[in-house]
């Protein structure tokens, strides 16, 4: 049985749970509920949540104030950590959102720590956003449903950029050069219709890594 491990929290749940339901032999092993074997799992996903804690950051954080007031430390000391493992491995990689800027982090990134347009109620669940992708984007999506107000800055050692925002050229999509699987995606494919292909070509790879173990 494969395995997928995440730290999920209890709100996301319901977003996350249909593209689960079609993969009924996918084991979810969430963090948040308790420990985690990464030796045994064979895929890792990063979900959206608040921002990182300043201690994890690679940056000096001039205004505190514009950082989220629920950080949650403990869950950013699981994710750094368990990329590292994570990509030691070679497992498959799909990070979202807040997952995308951990990835970026742990692979000595810098963040823009509070952005403008990215965050208004109607991008939350509605895919309006317009993207530009590179000529070697494996998923090319015309519009999103982006909302972030924090982004990337200084791209991570081995991420290359597959997508913008079309309007301010905010980063929305990046992807681990020379690396089995690692898709970074700063939109929310697990609120929306249009992502099936995403998630499949993620879990795909996490069914052929759990046969190759």
């Amino acid at each position: 049985m494969p395995k997928l491990a995440t730290w999920l929290r209890e709100k996301d749940e319901k977003w996350f749970q249909p593209f689960f339901e079609k993969h009924p032999t996918l084991e979810i092993c969430d963090a948040r509920k308790g420990g985690v074997d990464l030796a045994s799992a064979d895929g890792l996903l990063l979900t959206g949540g608040s921002d990182i804690a300043p201690e994890f950051l690679r940056q000096e954080v001039p205004d505190p104030s514009v950082l989220d007031k629920d950080l949650d430390p403990a869950r950013d000391r699981w994710e750094f950590e368990t990329v590292q493992k994570a990509i030691a491995r070679g497992l498959p990689i799909f990070a979202i959102c807040k997952g995308m800027q951990v990835l970026n982090v742990a692979l000595e990134g810098t963040l823009k720590l509070d952005i403008p347009g990215h965050n208004l109620p109607e991008q939350k669940d509605h895919d309006i956003q317009p993207l530009r992708s590179g000529a070697k984007a494996t998923h090319r999506l015309e519009k999103v449903n982006s909302a972030h107000h924090q982004a990337i800055e200084r791209l991570g050692e081995g991420l290359e950029v597959e997508a913008w925002c079309a309007t301010d050229g905010i980063i929305e999509q990046v992807r681990l050069r020379d690396y089995p699987f690692a898709l970074g995606v700063q939109y929310h494919p697990e609120r929306g219709r249009i992502y099936d292909a995403v998630f499949e070509d993620f879990f795909d790879r996490i069914n052929k890594m759990n046969r190759m173990g």
